[in-house]
């Protein structure tokens, strides 16, 4: 088994392309992975697509040429050309792959080094994957020790206090241009999803005031009963163009395909207007008016810096952190392999069975001229009673549950005492939870 990601992001890939590779739309992102899982050597797919990065990870029985493969697939599902991919992402393998993404969920390779929304992210990418077919043991694995590192290192260094975002990036951004206080200001914020929601509390911690803005109404107000301090008026989408062209700062983070706020419906003002548009693809169409900013995702990278300064030796800190964990994943899938622990299994028994027929011909209970023919009948009489269970220990091996079933046999039988964990350490909490929803349903 070996992992291979594909990976776009902000630091080798610009936005633009970026845009073209998010599979914000359901539909192409379950061609690709259709298209992924039938390459031959492909066994397991786990796309990952938020407004900095495009990470697409998959288990394969080989690895060499994979990356073109991959990319080919890209080029001809998105309509990207590969000369236009040239030059950027990066292809990762085996030990490397498992340290990037472990990194990527620990929040390492963000933007804003340390915000907490990755995690998130990355357990719907991987729900969305599971409950389609499109992972299953393999992925599993990588997904849960990579949320078990990501806690580790939020627990083990400061690098996430304070959390900032690429939403609180960008209200910080708006507190400079005002003044340090957006006391007495209003806010719009399109988009009532997980970064409208984040937009709209660090608003509300800056004390400005609300309007939310979405398609689905019903969400909005539940979103706008959420939110303390200060006031938030709800609005229908159909009233964005009035919005755009009434109030200084706008916010948009929808997961729209296409651009919300389109050249046609912005006027020009007397007025500065400062727009923070938050999300991938882009939701609001370039637009060239005097007194009108708009700063995309990229354009937050200042802030960034000055962010990853001040958290340089938590990151170092971290990054032992993940590079023990990459160490320790593979340790542990080398425990989990099938044939060697049946062999230690069978071992055990036969030196138990010598044990005890020496102790019988030394105490004179059996001739030691019978020894061979009663050393045969013993390890005949194991291997009997043995085959049944290893049978069935081979027959699970590629199970999501095996993990846990061999697991409780290196307990049962004291076997990689040195490398063996608790009962379900390991095995991925969104297969425990669907494992006893489906027991519930049956």
């Amino acid at each position: 088994m070996r992992y291979l990601i594909a990976s776009f992001t902000h630091k080798n890939t610009n936005i633009e392309t970026r845009e073209r590779l998010s599979f914000a739309d359901e539909t192409l992102r379950k061609r690709f992975y259709e298209a992924l899982l039938a390459v031959d050597s492909v066994h397991e797919a786990l796309i990952i697509s938020t407004c900095n990065r495009v990470e697409i990870l998959v288990s394969a029985k080989e690895v060499e040429g994979l990356g073109d493969e991959i990319l080919g697939i890209i080029c001809r599902l998105t309509g990207v050309s590969c000369d236009e991919l040239d030059g950027k992402g990066e292809i990762y393998t085996d030990a490397d792959a498992i340290h990037h993404i472990f990194s990527v969920v620990s929040s390492l390779d963000s933007l804003v080094l340390g915000e907490t929304q990755i995690v998130g992210q990355v357990k719907d990418a991987f729900s969305f994957s599971y409950e389609h077919g499109f992972s299953g043991q393999k992925i599993a694995r990588v997904m849960h020790n990579a949320f078990r590192c990501s806690a580790a290192v939020r627990n083990m260094t400061d690098i996430s206090k304070n959390p900032i975002s690429v939403a609180s990036v960008a209200v910080a951004k708006a507190k400079e241009i005002f003044g340090g206080n957006l006391g007495g200001y209003s806010g719009v914020v399109v988009g009532a999803g997980e970064m409208g929601e984040l937009t709209a509390k660090h608003l509300a911690n800056a004390g400005a005031n609300i309007i939310l803005v979405n398609r689905d109404m019903e969400k909005a107000l539940e979103l706008a009963k959420r939110i303390e301090k200060v006031t938030v008026t709800v609005e229908p989408f159909s009233e964005l163009p009035k919005l755009v062209n009434h109030y200084r700062l706008l916010f948009s983070a929808t997961g729209a395909s296409e651009p919300i706020i389109t050249k046609d419906m912005v006027e020009e003002t007397t007025f500065e207007r400062h727009w923070f548009d938050i999300a991938i693809p882009r939701d609001i169409e370039q637009c060239d008016y005097e007194n009108l900013t708009i700063y995309a995702v990229d354009d937050l990278r200042t802030i960034m810096q000055q962010n990853l300064a001040q958290r340089a030796q938590n990151a170092q800190k971290a990054f032992e952190i993940v590079g023990e964990f990459t160490e320790n994943f593979f340790k542990w899938l080398q425990t989990l392999s099938v044939d060697p622990m049946i062999k230690e299994i069978r071992k055990k028994a036969r030196e138990a069975s010598q044990k005890e027929l020496h102790r019988a011909i030394k105490k004179g209970y059996i001739p030691a001229e019978y020894e061979k023919q009663v050393e045969k009948i013993l390890h005949q009489a194991f291997n009997s009673f043995l085959h049944e269970p290893t049978s069935i220990l081979k027959k699970i091996a590629e199970q999501p549950q095996a993990d846990t079933v061999v697991q409780s046999v290196q307990v049962f039988f004291n076997l990689n005492a040195h490398q063996r964990k608790a009962i379900n350490t390991y095995k991925c909490e969104y297969q425990i939870q669907k494992d006893l929803t489906t027991k519930e349903k049956d």
